[in-house]
This record gives structure tokens, C-alpha cells and sequence, in this order.
């Protein structure tokens, strides 16, 4: 499958009887696929911690302090997320060492820990981490510790130094994070289940849009048909934003009413076992405006022109060439735009990577790093138009990439075309 699809010139118009029905999307994933990517993280794990472990001893570290619930979950497999860390303390912090992994828990967590992360050691804390951060490298072994710096407080940096003078903490970022970018096939299948979630909730919310609904009120159906078609919870908020809100990338809705003659904007993900998905779509609420159709069409262009070249470049990269950059990527999509003339480019980046976190790498924006792509990842394609006060269009697009599959896909499945509601 590729993911050149047709130009924007070519985009067709879908009624009410042409609308896409969730039947079209896949299913929601059955128990036995779920305990198949259970079993598939258990296994992978291994490896995980044998890549960081590498790096450790490249780097001349013993051990690896870390802070991050998502790479918690990716490397030792307790199911932590942002909504878990605010009130769990210094539960769910971990210590990698060159030979064991410890996972730090209080009482409420430690049979998840038994559960979750067997393989693990557990080491049970009940007051601060500094109170225990003498008696856990002890216990470790460790005399070099690379930390987490961008996510630990600079006061509790100072007071782990302090409660073992005789160890070294050297800041460190971005090991983790550039292994994850780098997806494991069952990890792919998850993003796509979570897309095809949202794919069917979209599409079944459709019939209920029509001017008067309010912003929240459509936000609150399309969550409630999300978490009732198969996902374990939000990847994030839902954004719903009617005519002149939606010139704001990310706002939020509210009590204001759909309008007839204007756009209506969805930005929203599910999460499935662990992963999630991420998609924009811009309807239009009736018969479009000539400047809202021709704002729709040139945003569509600039995902194609993104498309038609990361086809060609699977195809080379097979071959040994390098995949292009994030950055380049972004100059594409940006590029069109600005040659179209009649409307600025957006203000963000391109697209990110997505996975057990809504952002993650790789990067595709003006400030990404400016290297290739991984061979085998998974990032969103999502440039706009914003007008303020106006209007505003986003198309946003999962792309799989596998090189050594030959695989270049879309797998956010939701008509790119032009969808007429409240008709």
C-alpha cells in the first residue's frame, strides 16, 4: 500500500449518503490480539534494556535513573501515564543498572510492580526519594548514575547529590527517547488499532452535527463513542472548534454553537493498550465557502506533496539511501503553501512521532533534528492554514513507514475528502 493519494484538485465531496460508515474501520482489537502485544512487550523487553545498557557502558555510566512514566512502561512494563504520575509520588521512578533493574514503589503500588514488571527488583520507598536514595545506589552498586535532567527538579537534583556525595549524577536526555522512535511491529499495530478508534467514533458521530450543537457538547459524544468503541481512555482532550475558533491550533471547545457556512475542527485520539493515535479533521457545516474550500484544497496539497515523496523514498531507502529528514520534510509541506501565495503557512512543525506518548520522536518541524527518518516508525503529517478570526484548516494523518518492508502508508483511514454535515 502507498500513501500517494490523489491531488488535491481530485478531492471528491461527501454527502450524507456518501459519508463513511464505521464499518469501514477495523474492529476493535479482540483479547487475543491484546495478550499477543502483552506477551510481545514481555519478550521485547530483554533487548530494551540490553540497547540502554550499551549505551550505559559507551558512556561510561553504571547506571541509569530514570523519571519518565513512558519509559517506565517501555522498559520494565508498569502502565504508567501522565494521569497516574501527578498523585503517585516518587512511585514509578526507576534505576537501571548494568545488571539489574530496580523499580521504586510505595504500598499502592507494589503488587502492580509483582504484577506488571516482574523481572524487575522491587525497591519499596514510603517517605521521600531523597530519604532513599542513599540506601537504593548502595543497594544498586553504582558509582556513575546518568539522570533524567529535563525532568527532575533542579532543588531534588541538589538534594540526591547531597544524600550520596560519593556518587557522580551526570545529566543525560534522549537515550530512551531516540530507541523508542525506532517501533516494534506490535507497537505499530497498536497505534493503528487506536486510529482506527477514532476512525469509527468520527464516523459514527457524524448523523448528530448540525448547527446549534454546541463545541462541548459534540467533544463530550465524540469521547463518550471513543471510549465505548474500544479505547482504555483518551490519547488526549478532545478539540472541537466551530468556524473562527478553529483558526486556533490548539484550543478548546466550548459553549459556542456550529455553525452553518463555516468549518468545524476535530483534533482527538484513542489510546489502545498502552499506544495512541492523533487526527485532525476539518468538516464543513453545509455548502462551503469558496475561501474555505480553496484554503481546504491547498492544505490537502501540502500533505500530498509530503506523501508522494516519502513513497519515492521508502523505495530508495531499500536500496540503501537514506530517508529523508524531518525538517525537509516540513520545507516541503511548507513550501507549497507559501507558493500557493494567498494564505500563510502554518507556525508549528510538520508532524511528531507517536506512540506511548501523544509527542515523541521523530520530530518534523523547522527546529527537528536534522536527520533521517528511522527505518521502521510512525509519525503524524498535519500541516494548516489559520486565519484569525476567520476560518482555520488542519489535516492531520498517521504515517507508518517500514523500510524493510517496503511499507509507506497512512493508517488514520478517515476520508481526506471534502465531508459536508448539517445538511
Amino acid at each position: 500500500m502507498t500513501i500517494n493519494t490523489p491531488g488535491a484538485a481530485k478531492l471528491q465531496r461527501l454527502g450524507p449518503s456518501a459519508w463513511p460508515h464505521p464499518a469501514d474501520f477495523a474492529a476493535p482489537p479482540s483479547r487475543t490480539e491484546r495478550e499477543r502485544w502483552s506477551e510481545a512487550d514481555r519478550a521485547a523487553r530483554p533487548e530494551r534494556l540490553a540497547r540502554l545498557r550499551a549505551r550505559m557502558a559507551q558512556e561510561r555510566v553504571d547506571g541509569y535513573f530514570g523519571l519518565r512514566w513512558e519509559h517506565m512502561r517501555y522498559l520494565t512494563g508498569l502502565p504508567f501515564d501522565e494521569s497516574e504520575v501527578t498523585g503517585s509520588g516518587d512511585a514509578g521512578k526507576f534505576l537501571v543498572t548494568l545488571e539489574e533493574l530496580f523499580v521504586l514503589a510505595d504500598s499502592r503500588y507494589t503488587i502492580a510492580v509483582s504484577r506488571h514488571a516482574p523481572e524487575a527488583r522491587l525497591f519499596e520507598i514510603e517517605r521521600q526519594l531523597t530519604e532513599h536514595w542513599a540506601d537504593l545506589v548502595a543497594a544498586a552498586g553504582v558509582r556513575r548514575v546518568g539522570v533524567e535532567a529535563m525532568s527532575i527538579p533542579h532543588i531534588t537534583w541538589e538534594k540526591l547529590a547531597a544524600a550520596a556525595p560519593g556518587l557522580e549524577l551526570v545529566p543525560i536526555e534522549g537515550w530512551v527517547e531516540a530507541q523508542r522512535q525506532l517501533k516494534d511491529p506490535v507497537e505499530l499495530e497498536r497505534v493503528a488499532a487506536a486510529s482506527a478508534v477514532a476512525d469509527r467514533a468520527l464516523a459514527s458521530l457524524l448523523p448528530s452535527i448540525r448547527p446549534g450543537v454546541t463545541e462541548r457538547e459534540l467533544a463530550m459524544d465524540l469521547e463518550w463513542r471513543m471510549r465505548t468503541g474500544g479505547a482504555e481512555r483518551l490519547a488526549f482532550d478532545v478539540a472541537c472548534l466551530a468556524g473562527p475558533e478553529a483558526a486556533l491550533p490548539h484550543g478548546s471547545p466550548g459553549d459556542r454553537p456550529v455553525l452553518a457556512g463555516a468549518v468545524l475542527l476535530f483534533d482527538f485520539g484513542a489510546q489502545v493498550e498502552g499506544y495512541r493515535s492523533d487526527m485532525t479533521r476539518t468538516l464543513f457545516v453545509g455548502e462551503p465557502t469558496e475561501r474555505d474550500l480553496g484554503v481546504y484544497e491547498t492544505v490537502a496539497g501540502a500533505q500530498d506533496v509530503v506523501f508522494a515523496t516519502l513513497d519515492g523514498a521508502v523505495a530508495t531507502a531499500q536500496g540503501g539511501a537514506p530517508l529523508p529528514t524531518g525538517p525537509s520534510l516540513d520545507g516541503l509541506a511548507r513550501s507549497f503553501i507559501e507558493a500557493d501565495g494567498r494564505w500563510p503557512a502554518y507556525g508549528h512543525g510538520l508532524g511528531h512521532g507517536i506512540g506511548l506518548a501523544v509527542h515523541e520522536l521523530p520530530g518534523l518541524g523547522r527546529r527537528s533534528p536534522d536527520e533521517p527518518l528511522p527505518r521502521r516508525t510512525v509519525f503524524s503529517v498535519e500541516p494548516g492554514i489559520y486565519l484569525e478570526g476567520e476560518t482555520g484548516v488542519r489535516i492531520e494523518d498517521l504515517v507508518v513507514i517500514d523500510v524493510a518492508r517496503g511499507r509507506a502508508d497512512r493508517v488514520t483511514l478517515f476520508p481526506r475528502d471534502v465531508v459536508i454535515v448539517g445538511v
